[in-house]
C-alpha cells in the first residue's frame, strides 16, 4: 500500500535528506569501535564522521595476535573551535601511555579534526591519505562520503616526497643509521631475525603504496603485496635481501613519480572550499552555534 502525505505533513525532500543524514551519522554511536572512543573519554563522540581500524590490519600484514588495535578517525569541530581561539586539532589516547611499548591487548586511538586531517592530507602525509582509501569500519557517513567523492583533490606528485622520506627513515632505523624512534627497539623481532623486520615491512609497504599512487591515483587496502609484507615481517628475508628490494622499489617509486599524470601540487583553494562546505552543512544540520 502506498502511503500518502497528509496536508499537515507535506513532503519536504530537504528535511527527509537531513533526517537520513542524521540517522546514518548517529548510527556510529552504537558500533563497537566508537565504544573504544567512549572508553577513552573522547568528549563528543557524536561528532565523529569517519572511524576505521588502521595499522598492520589495514594493510593486510597483521600476524596472529601480536598487534595492538589502532583506531583512526575524523571529527567535526564546532564553529567556535574553527573560527575562535581554541581549535581542537586532534585527540590521541593509548592504553599503553607514554612509558612503554604497546602490547597485543593495547588500544591506540588517533582522531583528527576534519581541518587538521585535510592539512596533513594536502601535504601528502601517507597516514592521512590512507583515510581516503580505508573503508569506514564503524558506519557510513554522508559527510565523509562527500570528502571521498573529492579524493582527487588531495592527490599530487608532491606527496611522493612524504612516502619516500618516511620509507627512507624506516630503512635508516633498521640499518642503525638513525634513531630508534619514540619507543625504541622491537626486541621481539631483532633478537629472532637480527633486524627490525616489522619496520622493514612498513618500509616496503610505503614504497609499494607510493608506486601505486603515482601510477593510478589510488592506494589499495589491504595491500595486494600483503604476502610479501608478511614474509618480510616474519623474517623470511635476510637483511641484505630486504635492503636490495628496498633499493629497487625506491627506484621504481621515483620513476613512477616522474611519469605520473597527477598534478605537481594539490589545489589548496579547492580543498579549502570543500572543507568549508562540509563544515557549513554539518553546522546547519545540527543548528550548531545558532541562537
Amino acid at each position: 500500500m502506498k502511503l500518502q502525505a497528509s496536508k499537515e505533513d507535506p513532503v519536504d525532500p530537504h528535511r527527509d535528506a537531513m533526517n537520513l543524514m542524521t540517522f546514518k551519522e548517529s548510527y556510529v554511536l552504537g558500533t563497537p569501535l566508537i565504544q573504544h572512543v567512549q572508553t577513552a573519554r573522547y568528549p563528543t563522540p557524536e561528532d565523529v564522521i569517519h572511524l576505521f581500524i588502521g595499522g598492520s590490519e589495514l594493510h593486510g600484514a597483521k600476524v596472529g595476535t601480536t598487534d595492538d588495535l589502532d583506531i583512526y578517525g575524523i571529527f567535526m569541530e564546532a564553529p567556535e573551535e574553527v573560527i575562535g581561539l581554541q581549535p581542537r586539532p586532534h585527540f590521541i589516547w593509548s592504553t599503553a601511555g607514554d612509558d612503554r611499548r604497546n602490547g597485543p591487548d593495547d588500544v591506540d586511538i588517533t582522531l583528527y579534526s576534519l581541518r587538521r586531517w585535510a592539512h596533513l592530507a594536502a601535504k601528502g602525509n601517507a597516514t592521512a591519505l590512507h583515510f581516503l582509501f580505508a573503508d569506514t569500519t564503524a558506519a557510513p557517513s554522508l559527510r565523509w562520503n562527500t570528502i571521498q567523492a573529492s579524493t582527487h583533490l588531495f592527490l599530487a606528485k608532491h606527496s611522493s616526497e612524504q612516502f619516500l622520506g618516511f620509507a627512507e627513515n624506516q630503512r635508516k632505523r633498521i640499518l642503525g643509521e638513525a634513531g630508534r624512534g619514540k619507543k625504541g627497539r622491537r626486541p621481539e623481532y631483532e633478537c629472532i631475525h637480527g633486524y627490525d623486520s616489522k619496520a622493514a615491512m612498513h618500509c616496503l609497504r610505503l614504497y609499494f603504496e607510493c608506486i601505486e599512487l603515482m601510477d593510478s591515483g589510488s592506494i589499495t587496502l589491504p595491500r595486494p603485496e600483503k604476502e610479501i609484507l608478511i614474509e618480510v615481517r616474519q623474517g623470511k628475508y635476510t637483511l641484505d635481501q630486504f635492503n636490495a628490494l628496498a633499493a629497487d622499489l625506491q627506484a621504481q617509486a621515483i620513476s613512477a613519480t616522474l611519469t605520473s599524470d597527477l598534478p605537481d601540487f594539490v589545489d589548496q583553494t579547492a580543498i579549502s572550499q570543500l572543507i568549508a562546505s562540509v563544515h557549513r552543512s554539518y553546522w546547519d544540520q545540527h543548528n550548531t552555534g545558532k541562537p
